[in-house]
């Protein structure tokens, strides 16, 4: 009977140990997943930004020599 018992209290805490392994494994799971989502959003707003400052620059120069044009009498 004792040894009943015993099989009982290893099964139980067997599967106990499994579930915070499971439980542990999922945690583990989730956190990289917030972090590759949280790398990811941070990529796409580098590239945003690069993207608008390349745009602003774009511009600039364009209106810049737009107005050197209009200075130099090759554009109205």
């Amino acid at each position: 009977m004792a040894s009943k018992g015993l099989q009982d209290l290893k099964q139980q805490v067997q599967g106990a140990a499994q579930e915070a392994v499971t439980a542990a494994g999922a945690s583990a799971q989730q956190v990289v997943d917030q972090a590759t989502e949280a790398g990811q959003k941070a990529m796409d707003q580098v590239a945003k930004t690069t993207q608008e400052t390349i745009d602003k620059t774009a511009n600039q120069a364009s209106e810049t020599f737009s107005g050197f044009g209009k200075k130099l009498g090759f554009m109205k």
